[in-house]
């Protein structure tokens, strides 16, 4: 995204806040306010939102940031309530890692409820502890320059834009990049090198710090809070509105925000009861997830839907020839084994992938390569045996610490986040940091589209080519491509076999190649294993071990020994 796009919507929203301070009453200013203090709370829900979480206890947090400040004036700490707001969303941190621990293990409806009964709980604590200053009726005091209502709401528009500022730069960085990685695929996320816990954890903190920024927002606005500012059912509002508006967006947090405020407001200028507003809420919420995108979402695809589509650079010449073969061995796989129950997936398989080299694990349907690759990777605890690359031994080691040791891996299906840009998917699946110029050499090598290409706009062939380049891009030892070539004609998975060809020489990763496709087999791997029932039956060049009985019959049925 460039910087013009990047600070437009922070700087429009200051823009109207500043008109509206000039000529819009002081009551409406007041309720003006509030949706600035809703419309913080609710870019707290979308960092959550991003990473794929849902959160209904926002105003729990925000509850720990109005007691700070409550607690903050009544000592009469200096910094007035500048100072406390900001205490406020510090406070307020630690109390989202607590729950956003049950995120570890826990997701969707599960997780819901977990924090629904965090808000439940918090209710009662509120309820029973009165926050600072109620039982002597003293005000959250506010500077001079902050004394009018007009003067606060200004104050409370500079906070919602140096969040909104502040949310889209924490997007913009490898910390946001996981959050939406982690909401499409939470194993390409960990196959990428990233902590999945550590990136959860961090959208739980970053939504409690806003939520408790808007709680302290409030103690300045109204005085003195009670518990009544911060039960359950208002989270529960503010996350059905975040869902409608799309508050992972700066301009869906304001919407949200003036929805929550003035549609109750003319509600009950209507004589209409205001639990109606919630209920007109839920049904957009309902709305917006029936058509799988929020209000926000929708518009911003409406928008790129209007710009010219991207067109893919011409890939880079390559002159093929004969797949590389290493001598000293760099992957060294022993014994590997898998069980289920009885059945054995994997059977005392023993692989050897030499550096240097373009190796391909070929096998039919069932014959165990996807086990071989998520065992290779981490994701099967209960495999045994042993895995050593460059002479490190990474069993036992979780999924992101082996792909940081060197040993990286694409996916069957589809598991390129679709919330990001090109650029910024291969930045974050790189993980390490990378020049401009390395991201275009890649992008040039494998045909990628452009830098700002939408990854939600490409195909399924787009997307498997720039899985594979942010694999390489990332500088492997060892790069697993489980079936690249799906999606792509024949035509295209041949030419994708002379740059894995390449890739050895060009980036100092070796390959392992599992693929269907046996033409771009003999055209890529200088050495091919076969795969059958769990066992390894034939290992060597791929011309002598295709030609071998054996193997054609794991392919075709036993009807190939009556031949």
């Amino acid at each position: 995204m460039r910087r013009a796009e990047f600070l437009r919507q922070p700087l429009a929203a200051l823009a109207v806040i500043a008109v509206a301070a000039a000529v819009v009453p002081e009551y409406w200013l007041f309720l003006a306010t509030s949706a600035l203090v809703s419309a913080v709370a609710l870019l707290g829900l979308g960092a959550v939102g991003r990473a794929g979480m849902n959160s209904l206890c926002q105003l729990s947090f925000a509850a720990v940031g109005a007691w700070t400040v409550a607690r903050l004036s009544v000592w009469d700490v200096p910094g007035s309530i500048i100072v406390w707001v900001l205490a406020g969303g510090l406070a307020a941190m630690p109390f989202g890692l607590v729950v956003g621990l049950p995120a570890l293990r826990l997701r969707g409806v599960h997780l819901a409820v977990v924090t629904l009964g965090f808000a439940a709980a918090a209710d009662v604590v509120v309820s029973a502890v009165n926050f600072p200053g109620v039982d002597s009726y003293q005000q959250v005091g506010r500077p001079g320059f902050l004394a009018t209502d007009r003067q606060y709401f200004v104050y409370a528009g500079l906070v919602f834009v140096i969040a909104g500022i502040g949310a889209e730069l924490l997007g913009r960085t490898r910390t946001g990049a996981a959050w939406r990685a982690v909401r499409f695929s939470e194993r390409a996320t960990a196959a990428s090198g990233t902590s999945v816990a550590r990136a959860k954890l961090s959208a739980f903190a970053a939504s409690a710090f806003l939520a408790g920024v808007a709680g302290g927002l409030l103690a300045g606005q109204v005085g003195m809070v009670t518990a009544q500012n911060f039960q359950t059912i208002g989270s529960l509002a503010l996350f059905v509105v975040a869902v409608m508006a799309g508050a992972e967006y700066v301009g869906g947090a304001l919407f949200g925000g003036v929805l929550m405020t003035f549609v109750p407001e003319v509600f009950r200028r209507a004589g209409i009861s205001q639990d109606w507003a919630n209920v007109l809420f839920g049904a957009g919420a309902v709305q917006a997830l029936s058509q799988g995108s929020s209000v926000s979402e929708g518009l911003a695809r409406r928008l790129r839907a209007r710009r010219p589509a991207p067109v893919p650079p011409p890939r880079a010449e390559t002159t093929g020839g004969e797949p590389p073969l290493g001598t000293g061995p760099l992957l060294e796989v022993r014994g590997l084994s898998v069980r289920y129950g009885r059945i054995a997936a994997l059977q005392d398989v023993d692989l050897v992938v030499p550096e240097g080299t373009v190796m391909g694990l070929i096998g039919p349907n069932g014959a165990g390569k996807s086990t071989l690759t998520d065992a290779l990777s981490g994701f099967i605890a209960s495999a045994t045996g042993g895995v050593t690359l460059a002479g490190r031994r990474l069993d036992g080691l979780p999924v992101h610490r082996r792909a940081a040791a060197g040993l990286r891996r694409t996916f069957q299906q589809d598991r390129v986040p679709t919330g990001l840009t090109v650029g910024a998917y291969l930045r974050f699946a790189a993980h390490r940091r990378v020049t401009p110029a390395e991201v275009d050499d890649v992008r040039a090598f494998l045909g990628c589209p452009p830098q700002d290409a939408h990854v939600a706009d490409l195909d399924v062939g787009a997307r498997r080519l720039l899985e594979v380049a942010a694999a390489l891009l990332a500088r492997p030892k060892v790069v697993v491509l489980d079936e690249p070539a799906a999606g792509l004609a024949h035509a295209e998975s041949l030419a994708l076999a002379d740059r894995l060809v390449e890739v050895p020489a060009r980036y100092g990763a070796s390959v392992l190649l599992i693929e269907h496709d046996l033409d771009m087999v003999r055209r890529a791997c200088a050495r091919v294993v076969v795969l059958d029932f769990g066992e390894v039956i034939a290992s060597g060049p791929p011309a002598e071990v295709l030609a071998r009985p054996d193997v054609a019959r794991a392919y075709l049925g036993d009807e190939v020994a009556l031949t």
